[in-house]
């Protein structure tokens, strides 16, 4: 690797630097005590301590919150070849951790020291998205890495998240090499799922859910020719592999119409038409519908297994409270849906309400139902959006798997 120019200084304030030691790559105006003067936007800077103490090089925004974004603890040159090498590593990753999968995030931003940067790999297509401003003007270099390294038949960019204002960047959408027209069928776990990934929501699909719509498949699998309800369903992801697992019947419901007719689509390309049906709803008034009773009935369980795995209910901080209460009306009126030995597979992908809290929120919903639950399995994201504890904001989805006691 060629030897690095010299770069502008950004110097830390006192006690500022030990996050930065341990792991975490984020530097906020606050923490920093002198920038090198004519410092641009986006330019490469290295980092030192208030004692003039190396500590890595990163990418600079002064209109950002976050001012500096660190690389790297060493002293390299961020060209292709670099981005080449960091991509590389994280495919790596992805290969031992997720083998004979075609479809995966190939980067996941912080999680693979690369923030502001995500690449998600659907068979032989690439999307792309770039939500810092010191990324977006690398974009022909990390372009450059991601032809070299996979020859995609097409790579999209996706930038129409809310956190590119921040970086003082337009939303952009459109395709950036090759040639894609129509849906992509995408093969997740041996299943085909159409998506459209110049238009569909995120990036095309959920690819943090792929390890665990098999193993919540596996559980249902346990009672053979289960009745399952899968709400939020989005393109069918759990719904499909219910089905696939043995399950006699599966019933999906997304507020989204769009959503409900490509998953009732991908039923059918997967030959699993007979056992899935979908219905566009809002989970919330459907799941009262189905458990309002009289003064003197009682809900009749309908479900072997119920799966929840709703939108973020929270952007901040600020909203959590009312996240907890959308959380727990859901777990309320599933539960009295489910049968005796049932079990139910939830999903929280908020970053902001952590898995204690999420588990506590289930239970005093089984509290509120008079129902005693065993858990089962615990869930998080798919290692190809790896976590890195000193970098909490990397793990965002956790899950639980719990059977109805009584």
């Amino acid at each position: 690797m060629n030897t690095p120019a010299a770069l502008p200084t950004v110097i830390l304030k006192p006690r500022e630097a030990d996050r930065i030691v341990a792991g975490h790559p984020w530097i906020y105006a606050g923490a920093i005590m002198f920038v090198a003067p004519g410092v641009a936007d986006g330019d490469v800077v290295e980092v030192r301590d208030h004692r003039k103490h190396w500590l890595g090089i990163g990418l600079y925004n002064s209109k950002s919150k976050i001012t500096v974004r660190l690389l790297t603890p060493e002293h390299v040159t961020v060209d292709q070849a670099f981005f080449a090498t960091r991509i590389r590593t994280a495919l790596a990753v992805r290969q031992r951790h997720l083998p004979g999968a075609t479809s995966f995030r190939v980067v996941n931003a912080e999680g693979d020291f690369l923030s502001g940067l995500i690449v998600d790999k659907y068979d032989d297509v690439l999307v792309v998205q770039t939500s810092a401003l010191s990324m977006d003007l690398r974009k022909p270099m990390i372009l450059g890495a991601l032809k070299t390294l996979f020859n995609p038949r097409a790579i999209v960019e996706r930038n129409e998240m809310a956190a590119r204002k921040f970086e003082g960047l337009p939303e952009a959408n459109g395709l950036l090499e090759g040639e894609l027209d129509g849906p992509v069928t995408v093969n997740l776990n041996g299943l085909k799922f159409e998506t459209d990934l110049r238009a569909g929501h995120k990036t095309g699909l959920y690819l943090d859910q792929q390890a665990n719509y098999q193993r919540t498949a596996e559980l249902i699998a346990l009672t053979p020719g289960a009745h399952v309800l899968d709400c939020f369903s989005f393109l069918g992801g759990f719904a499909l592999h219910a089905a696939r697992a043995g399950a006699a019947r599966v019933h999906g419901l997304d507020q989204s119409a769009d959503a409900i007719t490509a998953a009732t689509r991908n039923a059918a390309t997967n030959q699993l038409a007979d056992k899935c049906t979908f219905e566009a709803a809002n989970v919330f008034d459907w799941l009262k519908a189905q458990t309002a009773v009289g003064p003197h009935e009682k809900v009749i369980p309908k479900f072997d297994a119920i799966v929840l795995d709703p939108p973020s209910f929270t952007r901040n901080r600020a909203s959590v409270p009312d996240a907890l209460r959308g959380y727990k009306e859901i777990h309320l009126r599933a539960l009295k849906l489910l049968k005796p030995g049932g079990l139910l597979a939830t999903f929280c992908c908020s970053h902001h309400v952590d898995s204690v809290t999420f588990q506590n929120v289930i239970l005093s919903a089984a509290f509120d139902t008079r129902r005693v639950l065993r858990r089962v399995t615990t869930f998080t994201q798919s290692p190809d959006h790896p976590c890195i504890p000193c970098i909490p904001e990397t793990e965002y989805l956790k899950g639980y798997a719990f059977e109805v006691v009584r």
